[in-house]
């Protein structure tokens, strides 16, 4: 098992690519601690787990509140004693707008989400690594944070500032055994991230900009993206310090 021994806690874990990470960090091992905004979806993902007889806690809480992502760190040293991984995965989308046509809750909603939340739960995380031999994070980019044609403006500039986060966060504590890492995500078909999307809002003029590109994406799945995460937290990866993994099956080679 790549995480015996290990508590991870996994933001965003009640749907898609959290739930995979949640699910899969459980049976390679590791003590999860889930974080979600959604009750119903939470209470299902941490019964499933338990279920499956990993070891699991979930927190209810919204990351871009500062309270909740640092009570969220702080559940996982009060429960398991530790914290080994973070896994800032909780993301949500904008309206396709482009630069012309955002709108300032745009704006303020993914930057909270995106941005905001991974700061504040890194920033909890970090404080405790420092003092207790090092932790691996890992931060889930997107094909948006090389690129400009996956997303509208908004959403793009998140996931670009999720790349500076990680490098900065890599140079700044890899000295003291703290690994931040970030995947840049391509095209997911069973992920939750579109269901707050109210698409009679979206910027359809920029969208059709957008999906010319999208044509290009291999449709991956959660578990897909799990499989690299787990890489990225264990400790096959300690070599692995400050970079942005493309797992986007090829799309940005584009």
């Amino acid at each position: 098992m790549r995480l015996a021994g290990k508590v991870a806690v996994v933001t965003g874990a009640g749907a898609g690519m959290g739930r995979a990470i949640a699910h899969l960090f459980a049976q390679e091992g590791a003590k999860v601690v889930l974080g979600e905004i959604a009750p119903d979806r939470l209470d299902t993902v941490v019964k499933e787990i338990r279920d499956a007889g990993g070891e699991v806690t979930g927190v209810v809480g919204n990351v871009a509140k500062v309270d909740d992502a640092e009570a969220l760190i702080q559940a996982a040293i009060d429960t398991y004693g530790k914290l080994d991984v973070l896994v800032n995965n909780a993301g949500i989308m904008d309206l396709f707008e482009g630069v012309a046509t955002f709108k300032d809750a745009t704006y303020e909603r993914v930057m909270g989400v995106n941005v905001f939340g991974p700061l504040a739960t890194s920033r909890a995380a970090v404080r405790y690594m420092k003092e207790h031999g090092g932790g691996a994070i890992v931060n889930s980019a997107s094909a948006a944070g090389v690129g400009g044609a996956a997303a509208g403006v908004v959403y793009t500039a998140s996931k670009h500032a999720i790349i500076g986060i990680t490098r900065n966060t890599a140079i700044a504590y890899g000295h003291q055994g703290i690994r931040c890492n970030a995947i840049a995500i391509g095209a997911v078909g069973d992920t939750a991230i579109m269901s707050g999307v109210d698409m009679s809002q979206a910027d359809m003029e920029a969208l059709g900009q957008f999906g010319k590109w999208h044509g290009l994406a291999t449709q991956l799945e959660s578990i897909d993206i799990a499989r690299v995460v787990l890489f990225l937290a264990s400790d096959e990866a300690k070599g692995v310090n400050g970079v942005v993994l493309p797992v986007d099956g090829g799309w940005t080679a584009h």
